[in-house]
């Protein structure tokens, strides 16, 4: 059992860092678009999209099941600077699909 502690004290410092919205380094995030010459897509435009995407995030984060905020935060912390417009992509995508997902459930029953 002593050998077990880690592995429990591991899986709840994750299950409680996805209770709450990360903070990420948004400036780390939108450094590459400094460096690539696209009309409109500076850094300060990324920024912009990046601030967006966590205001909403921020209102929603609660309307996510925790594995679908768990999963999410882990798929876009991915050996990368993280990004809050992913972030709510991956959300949203995850939402839609359990939606779909039950809807299909329901739809199939005694049908022909």
């Amino acid at each position: 059992m002593p050998s077990l502690l880690p592995i429990i004290l591991t899986a709840s410092q994750i299950v409680l860092a996805a209770d709450q919205v990360p903070k990420f380094d948004i400036e780390r995030t939108c450094r590459p678009a400094a460096t690539v010459d696209l009309p409109g897509r500076d850094a300060a435009a990324c920024q912009r999209d990046e601030n967006e995407a966590r205001a909403k995030v921020e209102e929603l984060w609660t309307q996510y099941k925790q594995a679908q905020r768990s999963e999410c935060v882990g798929f876009v912390s991915l050996d990368r600077a993280p990004s809050y417009v992913e972030l709510q992509t991956c959300l949203e995508i995850a939402k839609v699909s359990a939606e779909l997902r039950e809807a299909s459930k329901a739809g199939t029953v005694g049908s022909r």
